[in-house]
């Protein structure tokens, strides 16, 4: 079956080889001339260059005249035309081109997830119509990896049992803050920020600090300073942050007073969670998260000194895709479910 984005890469390279070889790619008396648009005019719908979007869009994604060329089967040449138009219609580069490598300018970083986004979005719909699935829908969600493992997969395999017609794309590729990739929709884990996305708490952080079993015997009969003194530090790392950022914030807030260098750094707090299982050291872990872990025993929570260090899990989304069914509907369902599982997870100090 002969498939939607196929036939748009198909007339896209029509398109294009129709436009090498006719005349009004030169100038002469016989040519039509294109609408010349003025760069302080409004760009409205009337003029605005489908062909340079799809190759600009191809370009964007590989990062390459080449590759952008090969994804839609038309000349490299053809490709850099386009892309050198709507450069010229915006008046900014959107694209540095060096010796070496080609990147995105910080206009082509705005542009490009909102052409992809749009692609996609007519790409499915068009299919969806065309198949008779009006009910089906994708969309691109992202989950930071420890949150996923140890809360998300029950939630998602409940959901797919309730909405079997809508088809998630799950990634969990990004640990702190928002994912450089556009997505539908994403969870970040982040301390509160103001942008200009609509944002829902889902899940606010309490830590503690958790070991195995065997290294919690070394607290009877210590303070949590002396005890965290004689410990590994595991540490989660964050993106941009100093390693120890996370254990000198508790210790400042516990008001403990020592050093958090050496150690342990992780790339997920699941990581540093299973490290902690099977050999020494301590981590900062979410007493709620863990809970599990915490009343079966592979973890221990030697001290009642839970605290809430400002971070928490996201929910982030464009307010216009509100408008789409399903993401909206996913969206009540996300913050219902995580709304409704806090209560049950409670864990006491075990030390």
């Amino acid at each position: 079956m002969v498939q939607i984005a196929w036939l748009i890469k198909s007339h896209f390279r029509i398109a294009l080889c129709q436009n090498v070889g006719q005349s009004h790619w030169r100038r002469n008396e016989h040519s039509r001339k294109a609408p010349i648009i003025s760069n302080r005019s409004t760009i409205n719908r009337r003029w605005l260059p489908l062909n340079a979007l799809r190759a600009f869009e191809a370009v964007g994604q590989h990062l390459s005249f080449t590759g952008g060329a090969s994804a839609l089967s038309v000349s490299q040449s053809a490709m850099s035309r386009h892309v050198g138009g709507l450069e010229d219609l915006l008046g900014k580069q959107l694209f540095v081109r060096d010796a070496s490598r080609l990147s995105l300018t910080p206009a082509g970083e705005e542009l490009l997830p909102v052409i992809s986004k749009c692609l996609d979005r007519l790409e499915q719909t068009m299919n969806s119509i065309r198949d008779d699935e009006v009910t089906g829908r994708s969309f691109r969600l992202h989950v930071p990896p420890s949150l996923l493992q140890q809360l998300f997969l029950p939630m998602l395999r409940d959901f797919r049992a309730e909405h079997p017609d809508i088809r998630l794309d799950v990634s969990s590729a990004h640990v702190t803050g928002l994912p450089p990739t556009d997505f539908d929709m994403a969870i970040a884990y982040d301390r509160p920020n103001v942008d200009d996305r609509v944002t829902d708490l889902l899940w606010m952080v309490r830590v503690a600090p958790l070991c195995s079993a065997e290294t919690a015997k070394a607290s009877i009969g210590k303070s949590l300073e002396q005890f965290l003194c004689s410990q590994e530090f595991l540490h989660l790392k964050l993106d941009g942050e100093p390693r120890e950022l996370l254990w000198t914030a508790y210790l400042r807030q516990s008001g403990l007073t020592m050093t958090t260098n050496g150690g342990l750094a992780f790339d997920t707090t699941i990581a540093a969670a299973q490290y902690a299982m099977t050999a020494n050291g301590v981590f900062l872990g979410d007493v709620d998260m863990f809970a599990q872990e915490i009343a079966d025993g592979r973890l221990v929570m030697p001290y009642d000194a839970v605290i809430e260090d400002g971070y928490g899990y996201y929910l982030k989304l464009h307010a216009d895709d509100l408008a789409d069914p399903a993401i909206s509907m996913f969206r009540s369902w996300l913050i219902n479910r995580f709304g409704a599982l806090r209560p049950e997870r409670r864990p006491d100090a075990q030390g």
